[in-house]
């Protein structure tokens, strides 16, 4: 059995979506808590050696790290069977990937930071609210006609693209205007396993 070692921070959806990933998949794992509010010298060494970009989250695999959440889970999909979804299915679970990179895991996150811990320009935070309304209308359109991102079920792509979805309301927002993300949110959560950010990603301290 492989040693595995994940290094995250309660405040990361992008270190959530990967210790989710490890639970419903149930592989056995360590995990590390990174606490980012020290200045990156300071940070665990072993996490620093692991963390090319010293990011979170980092994974380590029998010695060997790897970086960047959503690699993560297309590692833990090819190589351990971790909600892979259907072989022909591949190739849409890396689009949606590719898509939460570059619409709600950006959007989304970076108006949640500007409105917990850093204000940002008017403009500027109205231009990511924006931006994170139309990425949850695509959301919302895609998922009016099925349950999950991928026709046969639960993949690593709806871990990704929920992961932040569950701290909107730090962001200012709320679903109500998106009923069939609300309700994907919900099938989600009902998995055996599922538990919010808020208690998985212990422990609990003041970052």
């Amino acid at each position: 059995m492989s040693k595995i070692t994940l290094f995250g921070n309660r405040l990361s959806g992008h270190s959530y979506k990967v210790r989710l990933a490890l639970v419903l998949g149930d592989v056995s794992h360590e995990y590390r808590h990174v606490a980012l509010s020290l200045p990156r010298e300071e940070r665990d060494a072993d996490f620093r050696a692991a963390s090319r970009w010293d990011e979170v989250p980092a994974l380590v695999v029998d010695g060997e790290p790897m970086v960047q959440s959503n690699a993560i889970l297309q590692w833990l999909a090819e190589s351990e069977g971790v909600l892979a979804g259907q072989p022909g299915e591949r190739q849409g679970i890396r689009e949606w990937l590719s898509w939460e990179a570059n619409r709600i895991g950006f959007s989304l996150p970076n108006l949640r930071y500007a409105r917990k811990f850093a204000p940002l320009d008017a403009g500027a935070d109205a231009w990511l609210e924006a931006r994170t309304r139309r990425d949850l209308d695509v959301l919302n359109a895609h998922l009016a006609s099925q349950a999950y991102l991928l026709p046969s079920g639960l993949t690593i792509a709806d871990l990704s693209a929920s992961a932040y979805l569950w701290l909107i309301d730090e962001a200012g927002l709320t679903l109500d205007a998106w009923p069939h993300v609300a309700a994907w949110l919900a099938r989600i959560a009902a998995q055996p396993g599922w538990e919010h950010p808020a208690t998985l990603m212990a422990p609990d301290i003041d970052e």
